[in-house]
């Protein structure tokens, strides 16, 4: 039985339920920064939140400096759903208060007191991903990633997941197209730590 809520369908497909299980995990860049000067060490944390959700799959996620894995510079709830077959896309949430957070990648009962209604939806940052049969890849949608954050007027995200890789290249530009944040060269190459 198919049952459809919220415009949604509740049955997930393997393809899903395969880039849950790759996107979810502690990642790190060390091995890139260690090897080019232009990119930070960062964690990469993001564990499944509200499992019993049954449409689509909610993420937390913390990006911090692994010198100060403490104080995350980026903390965010991804909401990921399937939109037919072999597209998926992940809406952005800011969470309130979301010091309150930190470190809840170790413990997703810090999220038992909110739910998805208390988060703030980031319009037009939603990530849209195709999955060709080895890897999820994507972006957002051009210049609708609205950003005020270093001058900046809106923000791109191109993402790609293979099974214990994530690679991401986060940018922003002025009103006149000049990049005014991220790395120029290429993505952020996230490993998953065994």
């Amino acid at each position: 039985i198919l049952i459809v809520s919220f415009g949604y369908s509740q049955e997930k497909s393997e393809d899903f339920l395969q880039l849950l299980d790759w996107m979810t995990g502690e990642f790190s860049s060390a091995e890139q920064a260690a090897n080019e000067a232009t990119y930070d060490d960062i964690t990469l944390k993001m564990i499944h939140i509200w499992p019993e959700k049954k449409t689509g799959a909610w993420i937390y996620v913390e990006q911090a400096l692994a010198s100060s894995p403490n104080q995350p510079y980026f903390q965010r709830v991804y909401f990921l759903r399937e939109m037919g077959d072999g597209q998926f896309s992940s809406d952005i949430y800011i969470i309130p208060e979301q010091e309150k957070f930190i470190g809840a990648w170790k413990d997703a009962s810090l999220f038992v007191e909110v739910d998805q209604f208390d988060l703030k939806y980031q319009n037009g940052c939603a990530v849209f991903l195709d999955y060709d049969g080895f890897q999820y890849s994507g972006s957002t949608n051009a210049e609708t990633c609205k950003s005020s954050l270093q001058g900046a007027s809106y923000a791109t995200s191109e993402i790609k997941v293979t099974k214990g890789v994530l690679e991401s290249w986060e940018r922003a530009y002025d009103a006149e197209g000049n990049q005014v944040w991220g790395v120029e060269k290429g993505a952020y190459v996230f490993k998953i730590n065994d």
